[in-house]
């Protein structure tokens, strides 16, 4: 098979060859490679590569198949890390001068899980600055290229693990989202990703933000996606907050359909600016879910705006957790990951205690939405890609770190911990992808991996290729 076949193979497929022994896990692994190598240079996606353990790790892959042994899910499917996730002996930067030589002791318990599912990482993947904005930049790394157009912003945090799969540098990559840090960059560079249930896969050790934050996948197609969120998911004790609960098969069942399903299509959830390029394909696109034969309705879901208590939570945690390093290292940090810090630093114990009870309020008032809606689908952000030295787009009002108000669709749905994904739904004049988001209600991951793939099916995407 030839390489410029492979890149573009999903994970799925990829698999099934290889326990075939139709396909070597080496043959794979070098053609991950070399794509790797030939396009990094212009996307910047990769910041430390792990080409020779790769290939180390492929060659044992290999024998294993040829011995017969037993085979897990991801046998020798080759992925990335992203860069705020720990690997052991694989230096772990976060995009931050700070950390430029920090070497991890241990794994992130999901980089376990993806090893034992038989994934092979051939490095991490670039982050903005401790991922703190959705803006594919950061002091330590510079520019992640959006792999649609050159100099455009790819989405962030989990920058680098979107542009790889948008490329085929490797079918499904790891990423993580606190604030729309899957979601995000998913849908700026055209690919699917799901930000699962709050406590799906196990988040060991758990950050200072762990309560908000999410590790999933992020692949150029839903089975893809499944695949992996299956692999990785299911309870461990080191994680008090994970789903006491064996996954489902998700992707046996991700056929099944959403026939029947109460969609609430929200183009604003009631109070957010949206671009006419972005929202006029995400309402096309709404009219797929009539096709799969759900009832669609067009709702303000009536939660009120959470922006201010968002604005605290958010900017609080960034100040305990970096405020420390930014009394040294400001002036080699992102300036808008500080001037965030300094914000943080006015609210008092009593304010942040305020807007922690506002959230528990906040998420009684979605969990009666869902009681009502199966799914909701909203844009998953209210712009499309734009320069990325830019932390706002420069038609929007500006701001010195307030890059929320045009990602604003996401963080509801950390600060509630409900699942959510992006499809790709098309593109803007300027040939920019477009993302739509599905969302359902606590612990309903496979609901939206279900709807994921009937969108899908409905509206196929994987054709569209920014590099052959």
């Amino acid at each position: 098979m030839t390489d410029s076949r492979l890149h573009y193979l999903p994970a799925t497929e990829l698999a099934a060859r290889i326990r075939d022994k139709s396909l070597s896990p080496v043959e794979l692994m070098k053609a991950t490679i070399a794509r790797a190598e030939a396009l990094n240079p212009q996307l910047n996606a990769i910041c430390t590569t792990t080409f020779d353990a790769a290939l180390d790790r492929a060659r044992a892959a290999e024998a294993m198949v040829m011995r017969g042994e037993s085979l897990p899910p991801l046998h020798g499917i080759p992925t990335t890390i992203k860069d705020l996730a720990l690997t052991k002996g694989v230096r772990t930067m976060a995009g931050s001068h700070v950390f430029a030589g920090r070497i991890p002791e241990i794994d992130h318990a999901h980089v376990e899980r993806m090893r034992s599912a038989g994934m092979i990482s051939i490095g991490k993947t670039t982050v903005s600055e401790f991922g703190w904005s959705g803006v594919s930049n950061s002091p330590l790394t510079g520019i992640t290229h959006n792999p649609w157009k050159h100099g455009m912003n790819a989405g962030a945090s989990s920058a680098g693990a979107a542009v790889c799969a948008a490329a085929g540098i490797g079918p499904v990559h790891q990423g993580s989202d606190g604030a729309g840090s899957i979601r995000m960059p998913a849908a700026f560079c055209g690919v699917y990703g799901i930000k699962p249930s709050h406590g799906r896969v196990p988040y060991f050790p758990m950050p200072q933000n762990g309560l908000i934050s999410h590790v999933g996948p992020i692949s150029r197609t839903v089975a893809d996606s499944a695949l992996m969120l299956r692999a990785i998911a299911g309870p461990d004790d080191r994680d008090m907050t994970t789903i006491d609960a064996v996954p489902e098969d998700y992707v046996a069942r991700l056929d099944e359909g959403i026939a029947g399903l109460k969609v609430g299509f929200s183009p604003d959830l009631g109070y957010l600016k949206v671009d006419e390029e972005v929202a006029t394909p995400v309402r096309e696109s709404v009219k797929a879910f009539e096709e799969a034969g759900c009832i669609v309705e067009e709702v303000d879901p009536g939660w009120g705006d959470p922006t201010q208590m968002e604005y605290c939570l958010f900017s609080v945690t960034l100040a305990a957790m970096y405020g420390e390093l930014e009394k040294q290292w400001g002036d080699r940090m992102d300036p808008g990951l500080v001037a965030m810090i300094h914000y943080g630093r006015q609210f008092s114990a009593e304010a942040y205690s305020r807007a922690a009870g506002q959230r528990l309020l906040y998420y009684d008032r979605v969990r009666a939405f869902f009681e009502r809606y199966d799914l909701l689908v909203t844009p998953s952000v209210s712009v499309a890609a734009f320069p990325a030295e830019r932390l706002i787009p420069e038609h929007w009002e500006q701001h010195e770190w307030d890059w929320l108000r045009w990602a604003g669709f996401s963080y509801p749905f950390n600060l509630t911990w409900l699942p959510a994904a992006t499809v790709p739904c098309g593109f803007t004049e300027r040939k920019l992808p477009v993302g739509l988001q599905i969302v359902a209600g606590r612990n309903r991951d496979l609901r939206v991996l279900q709807a994921s793939r009937a969108f899908e099916l409905a509206r196929p995407w994987d054709q569209h290729r920014p590099v052959e």
